[in-house]
């Protein structure tokens, strides 16, 4: 009886000792969402966070100093994580270009834009609205005229579309650009090659205009730069060489204007800056953090070429959904690439 006894007592006092562990687990497994007192949860979730951010600086830390050592002992430095994004992750597409892609090339060489693009004529542009205007159309069109050289307006009146189209063939016009509004508010881009098209309708939204923008700029006459950036696919291609048809291909640097097409996610991000570049003198400080005996670090002045930008305005972001062969024809136009909503069976499908 003794003995079994002895070997209770040993149960509860081992019971005994693991009920601190399970405390202490718990009291490591303890999350913000658990506490019901609001001051509380708050000084908690404020300790995790601070513990969160500097776990990340520390980590940064490591990495370069890593990287340093590296570098110094001449070895690979090794390489950095990338983190996942729907862009790099995106769905695999068989019409994403290549750049040793013949077939490509010899179709830039004979498409509607080639000879624009070879300088071989001079880009014109008529600019129109829709039959019923807007009070924020005008001010959108007076902005698209500083943006594009060579550009010119014409008010729609009561013309139908078609008759617009032959009166461009007859005066020479490379492109014309019309203007949608609705309820007071641009919202579509009709864009169309002449003579032989093609023709990109566009949804446009989150229109700022220049007078909007906060510090903006006043561009000048100069042609300017166009960055076209991420049109991968086929489509993207003929799309980002229908906009660089709208603008002549011999930039004038001194100007300093830049026109920006990012295309992320099937969204066309437009944006018009002009920048300069300014040599300042910043103190360098010694990386390994040197001190002399007075005990102060030992710091130079280094010069540095710093590029600044400035907006122009307007900002706007364009969605293709249709892109139509030959000039604009609703009954018998044959269209290339026409965007409906069984398309988006994913997060990670673009088209451009």
């Amino acid at each position: 009886m003794g003995g079994k006894r002895k070997k209770s007592d040993d149960s509860d006092n081992d019971e005994v000792q693991k009920k601190p562990d399970m405390k202490k687990t718990k009291r490591e497994e303890l999350l913000p969402s658990m506490i019901k007192n609001k001051e509380k949860r708050s000084q908690v979730h404020a300790k995790l966070k601070r513990q969160k951010k500097l776990d990340k600086i520390a980590k940064h830390k490591a990495r370069d100093a890593a990287e340093k050592r590296a570098l110094e002992l001449g070895e690979e430095i090794p390489e950095r994580m990338v983190p996942r994004t729907i862009e790099n992750t995106r769905e695999l597409d068989e019409t994403i270009c290549k750049p040793d892609d013949e077939e490509l090339f010899a179709g830039n060489d004979a498409d509607e834009f080639s000879s624009i693009l070879k300088r071989e004529q001079t880009p014109k542009i008529l600019i129109t609205t829709c039959r019923f205007n807007s009070s924020r159309g005008p001010d959108f069109i007076s902005d698209l005229l500083s943006v594009i050289p060579n550009a010119h307006y014409y008010k729609r009146g009561t013309y139908d579309l078609k008759k617009i189209v032959e009166y461009a063939k007859n005066k020479d016009f490379t492109s014309i650009v019309v203007v949608h509004t609705n309820r007071r508010e641009p919202d579509a881009l009709l864009i169309i090659g002449v003579p032989d098209g093609p023709t990109a309708h566009f949804k446009l939204s989150k229109l700022v205009l220049r007078k909007d923008l906060k510090n903006h700029g006043n561009p000048t006459s100069h042609k300017p730069e166009l960055v076209l950036n991420n049109f991968t696919t086929r489509l993207g291609h003929r799309v980002g060489r229908l906009i660089q048809s709208l603008f002549p291909q011999d930039p004038e640097f001194k100007g300093r204007r830049v026109v920006s097409f990012h295309n992320q996610r099937d969204f066309i991000f437009f944006r018009h800056h002009r920048y300069i570049f300014e040599t300042r003198e910043v103190k360098k400080t010694d990386s390994r953090d040197k001190k002399e005996k007075d005990g102060a670090s030992v710091t130079g002045l280094e010069r540095k070429a710093i590029a600044r930008l400035q907006e122009c305005g307007p900002r706007f972001t364009l969605k293709l959904t249709s892109l139509q062969h030959g000039t604009f024809d609703t009954r018998g136009g044959e269209y290339e690439w026409v965007h409906k909503p069984e398309m988006d069976t994913s997060r990670r499908r673009f088209f451009l």
